[in-house]
């Protein structure tokens, strides 16, 4: 096992992972856009994400020819079929759930999984660190808090599903020796099992030129793209420093809403702005997780 790194990220690992979360952030946005206004289905929008994800990552792969020695690569299912699972609850779980909602299902289920994996691998938080981490996720309830009344049972599980999946197949990412060639074999393999289930439900498909334009967006950059930077940026993270730091994503998505959907700006988006990156700065700042004797 590699020596393990500097206590603090240095300027490598915070630019990679800022830059992984502005990704999800955008393809957060993308996917409302394009589901709430009716442009496409759930179906065929995670199919067309996923399939030009592996197109435009398989490009890059052959551009850059960082996996002549291994071609193929290993084959990890398991993280593929997290891909798939990902997407697709993803998508369809936002045909019912509000932005907040989601937002709120979805990173709970993520920071829940991602710590039960720190925490049975014998990582420790001091007490500075715990204190960051309930201020960020404080935040980020008090955040959505407004939009969440009674979600439709469907929608929440498939979203607590979502979030499972997207936590392993993050576990997954730590520690893979060439984060591009991982990612587009991921892709390569999630995208039949996404043209499956979209085979399967054809008779409801619809999909107009800017859903597709979308989807396409979704998958070959914040998706495809995103995801390489993210698998770059795992090494650098424990389990439970990468779990806290996503919960920067839905701030960060609500600001695009400001941004892009021309939402207002509240003094409760304020305040929770401060609390979820005044709670992840004091994480990352903190000394690295010391596991049990």
């Amino acid at each position: 096992m590699p020596e393990a790194r500097d206590a603090r990220p240095g300027l490598r690992a915070i630019a990679l992972t800022t830059a992984a979360m502005l990704a999800f952030a955008a393809n957060s946005l993308l996917c409302r856009m394009a589901l709430q206004h009716g442009g496409i289905d759930a179906a065929s929008f995670g199919s067309i994400r996923l399939v030009s994800g592996a197109i435009a990552l398989a490009l890059i792969v052959r551009l850059q020819s960082r996996s002549r020695a291994d071609p193929a690569g290993r084959a990890d299912w398991l993280a593929a079929a997290m891909l798939f699972a990902y997407v697709a609850f993803f998508s369809f779980a936002y045909l019912s759930l509000s932005a907040g909602t989601g937002a709120l299902i979805l990173f709970g289920a993520v920071q829940l999984t991602m710590l039960g994996a720190g925490l049975r691998a014998g990582e420790m938080f001091g007490p500075v660190a715990w204190s960051g981490f309930v201020l960020a996720v404080g935040g980020l309830i008090y955040l959505v808090s407004p939009g969440v009344t009674s979600p439709p049972p469907l929608g929440a599980a498939l979203m607590a599903v979502a979030g499972v999946a997207w936590g392993v197949y993050s576990l997954r990412g730590r520690g893979v020796a060439d984060p591009l060639a991982a990612t587009a074999r991921n892709f390569v393999r999630a995208a039949p099992m996404a043209l499956v289930l979209s085979a399967l439900l054809a008779g409801s498909a619809h999909a107009d030129a800017g859903g597709i334009a979308l989807a396409v967006a979704s998958g070959a950059l914040t998706s495809g793209i995103g995801y390489v930077i993210w698998y770059a940026a795992l090494p650098w993270l424990s389990a439970m420093r990468a779990a806290t730091v996503q919960l920067s994503v839905p701030l960060i998505a609500a600001f695009g809403g400001v941004i892009f959907l021309s939402e207002a700006i509240t003094p409760r988006l304020a305040f929770a702005s401060v609390a979820i990156l005044g709670g992840i700065a004091l994480v990352l700042r903190a000394r690295a997780p010391r596991p049990r004797a």
